[in-house]
């Protein structure tokens, strides 16, 4: 039997962590492609599953695992970059293990802890029993073996090859269905695989990863020859190493009484997931994480805690990387608690570019703060010109949130800190309900929005999607209100939409006003220090009578549209304001280089504490992010602002606020070209305005608050 190792593929979108080395390896003139993650010992081997999906199930794992050990993976034959062979006998459980067998010899690795969910339990078996040797101990998830009680999907299988008058329920797993209708069985299949309630996303995954193979594969596969519950006895019994069966409480295509007896009869360790369905590793990640690394490496992370009362009171902050004006905020809120907690140590995990504006202020940063999966990389490469759907690049973040909420319990298990921050860190506060004996010190969440919004162009799927994602929420705080010790709001009530949360939801204000403490809004800066406007433009280098224009899309990738359209928009901007002076701030994240170029323009990488540069302006040009909106408001200078298409932040909560306060004019990109844009800066430019004033104090109510704790 022939084995080649072949060369690698393309890769596919943004992951949290991309693997060391790929390939592929040829059997038979079947290629099967495998990724290797991590280094050192042990290797962990995650087994296809059925060919409905393929390795991708296992994103959730393969980056917090990959810190630990080494992590192999392969697309099972028939989905993923394997191909995919017409004949049944190619899908022979025999084949899978022989496959598994050959990716351990192409990757050089000789033995591994094996984990197999729900099909991969069968090719796990093979390999346990007939090359003990190789396997150092194996873990079932869901393990689909014909024992004990079995559900409806295996009723469904006496009638999979007849043409049934009606298709309901499981009815539809039957191949006369499949070649017809396979969309509609991806929906029904996936939507029992994760019987838990707002598992929107996973489903989605799942049927995205199936309509990669095709109904007539699928078809070979259930036509290949399985393991029989006999096999399965005899198997079972030339198994001796460590074993652990992982099974969700409430599975519905494999019985937790099948797992249960799958489990005595191995003599392996039982873990029951309550309210669990059959895909746990998906939907309950951080538990099936931490149980692969207590079963694979139990030496897992340190603990170091520090003894006695003279020690000093630790904070970590986590600063959301998604725009610098977060870190400005925090900091704020950050010197002012140190004002009112003077021994305070405050450690910072954050990201590029906010740790450039951390360390620019002498904080420390966490050293862990470089295994932080990228955020921001991840939403730029979801942009389109001017274009960032901003619910949907979060949900698609998903890894991402997780690997990084993994990493974060580490830190929070290595240190005795007295309290956490989060400044709009998603996968904190949402991990923590998902899993509240992960809480270990006093947590505060701080957020300037409330509420996911649908776009009125995504339909009634996207209205549905955002009012589960509400309801979750809301459901987290209804029934474990003691996560969150404080949560704070950045501004004040009216300063929330109107709107509700969704169908039978509750109004957002009015639940916002029931669980938040509002803090007025947080500038980072105090105005009155810019009330001597000319002797700050003489600091800064602007001649009395010059019209600067400033004109900047903050520290992602996503502006580099808006900076090009108005850069356009400079010559005949010029010719209507002879004055003007224009400075373009590209940011940490686009290269000067890549902008046109007029003569009279100034381009910039980095302007040094560009709030100071904001207050000096006549004019300013930028997104429709909160942050520096409302610097602008609090300083009264005019500004131009260009929401983001689909950006449900800047669309309705920015727009909201700015509305309140009076503040900006709000232009369409769209609409609006260079020369629209040339006009509003003639007719905005040095304007006298007349906004409604900037709370002053926000920092020191949001660390009042904070202190409280400590």
């Amino acid at each position: 039997m022939a084995v080649e190792v072949g060369a690698t593929a393309p890769r596919e979108q943004t992951r949290a962590r991309y693997p060391e080395r790929d390939g592929y390896v040829e059997r038979d003139g079947v290629r099967v492609f495998y990724e290797v993650y991590g280094t050192g010992e042990p290797t962990v081997l995650l087994l296809p599953t059925w060919s409905i999906i393929h390795s991708r199930c296992w994103k959730m794992q393969i980056p917090y695992l990959a810190r630990h050990c080494r992590v192999v993976t392969f697309d099972g034959r028939g989905n993923g970059r394997s191909d995919r062979p017409e004949e049944p006998e190619a899908y022979a459980e025999r084949e899978f293990a022989a496959d598994a067998l050959a990716v351990l010899d192409a990757t050089e690795t000789e033995s591994a802890f094996v984990v197999g969910f729900s099909m991969g339990a069968q090719r796990g078996l093979l390999l346990a029993a007939e090359r003990p040797e190789r396997v150092e101990g194996i873990v079932f998830i869901g393990p689909a073996v014909p024992l004990g009680t079995q559900t409806h999907r295996a009723q469904a299988l006496r009638t999979f090859d007849e043409a049934l008058d009606v298709y309901e329920g499981w009815a539809k797993y039957n191949r006369n269905y499949w070649l017809e209708n396979y969309l509609d069985f991806l929906e029904f299949f996936f939507s029992q695989v994760f019987t838990e309630p707002h598992s929107t996303k996973q489903i989605e995954d799942c049927v995205g990863w199936g309509l990669e193979t095709t109904p007539e594969t699928l078809v070979a596969t259930q036509l290949a020859s399985g393991v029989d519950g006999d096999a399965v006895r005899r198997l079972a019994a030339r198994i001796h190493c460590p074993v652990l069966v992982i099974h969700g409480s409430e599975d519905a295509v494999r019985s937790h009484e099948s797992g249960a007896a799958f489990a005595e009869l191995i003599g392996g360790t039982l873990v029951t997931l309550d309210g669990s369905g059959h895909a746990p590793h998906a939907r309950d990640p951080v538990e099936v994480n931490l149980l692969l690394r207590d079963f694979a490496c139990p030496q897992g992370p340190s603990r170091r805690w520090v003894r006695g009362r003279s020690r000093r009171k630790r904070a970590l902050y986590v600063s959301s990387p998604i725009g610098l004006g977060h870190a400005r905020r925090d900091l704020a809120i950050a010197q002012e608690l140190h004002g009112l907690v003077p021994d305070l140590e405050i450690d910072w995990l954050a990201q590029h570019p906010v740790t450039a504006v951390l360390e620019a202020e002498g904080e420390r940063i966490h050293p862990a703060s470089a295994e932080l999966a990228n955020e921001s990389t991840h939403i730029e490469s979801e942009c389109a010109e001017h274009d960032l759907h901003a619910f949907q690049a979060i949900r698609r973040m998903d890894e991402i949130l997780l690997a990084n909420f993994m990493l974060f319990d580490e830190i929070a298990a290595e240190t005795p800190y007295d309290l956490w921050i989060g400044d709009e860190a998603w996968e904190v506060d949402y991990y923590l309900h998902e899993n509240p004996e992960r809480k270990r010190a006093a947590y505060v969440w701080l957020t300037d929005f409330v509420g996911w919004l649908p776009m009125p162009d995504g339909g009634e799927r996207e209205a549905f999607v955002t009012a589960d994602y509400n309801a979750e929420m809301i459901e987290h705080i209804a029934r474990f209100p003691r996560i969150r010790d404080r949560a704070i709001f950045v501004g004040d009530a009216e300063d929330v939409v109107a709107d509700a949360f969704g169908p039978e939801l509750p109004l957002i204000r009015d639940w916002t006003e029931e669980h938040y403490s509002f803090a007025g809004y947080v500038t980072g800066f105090e105005p009155a220090d810019f009330a001597d406007r000319e002797a700050l433009r003489a600091q800064l280098g602007y001649a009395p009578d010059e019209r600067v224009c400033i004109v900047t899309v903050g520290g992602s990738g996503v502006g580099g549209d808006l900076l090009r359209r108005v850069i356009a928009a400079f010559p005949e901007a010029k010719r209507l304001v002879p004055e003007l002076r224009m400075v373009v701030v590209a940011g940490p994240r686009i290269d000067p280089a890549s902008l046109p170029v007029h003569d009279g323009l100034e381009v910039r990488a980095y302007v040094h504490e560009l709030y100071r540069h904001l207050a000096a302006c006549d004019l300013a040009i930028v997104q429709g992010g909160l942050t520096t909106s409302m610097e602008l408001t609090a300083n009264r200078r005019p500004f131009l602002y260009f929401p983001l298409r689909h950006h449900f932040e800047q669309s309705f909560h920015v727009r909201h606020r700015l509305d309140r306060y009076g503040a900006g004019r709000r232009m369409d990109f769209e609409l609006d070209g260079p020369s629209e844009i040339a006009e509003a800066i003639a007719s905005e430019i040095g304007r006298d305005v007349d906004y409604r004033p900037v709370e002053t104090d926000g920092a020191a109510r949001a660390a009042a608050l904070i202190a409280q704790l400590l």
